[in-house]
């Protein structure tokens, strides 16, 4: 198991972004959360294979229909980050 941590930045809010993200790591069965920052980019921790990971990673480098993704920034984080992790959730949505 590996731990990611995903900084999306682009037209990232207001196009469905959190959504597309939790269904595609939902369907990969990844471990994490999902939310939008106040810099109005995405962030993103994902747990799991490093196959699943990287199929993540190419989602998030497409992006919904109606984004646009500039830069993806990604970091490997301790794999101790692992265990307060549960099923695959959007943060901060109502």
């Amino acid at each position: 198991m590996m731990v990611l941590h995903f900084l999306i930045q682009g037209r990232v809010q207001g196009v469905g972004f959190r959504w597309f993200v939790h269904r595609e790591a939902s369907e990969l069965d990844l471990r994490g959360w999902v939310r939008n920052t106040e810099d109005g980019d995405v962030e993103v921790v994902a747990s799991g294979s490093a196959e699943d990971l990287a199929e993540l990673r190419e989602s998030l480098r497409r992006g919904p229909r109606g984004s646009r993704v500039d830069r993806l920034v990604e970091h490997y984080l301790d794999d101790g980050e692992a265990k307060d992790l549960s099923a695959f959730r959007i943060e901060g949505a109502w």
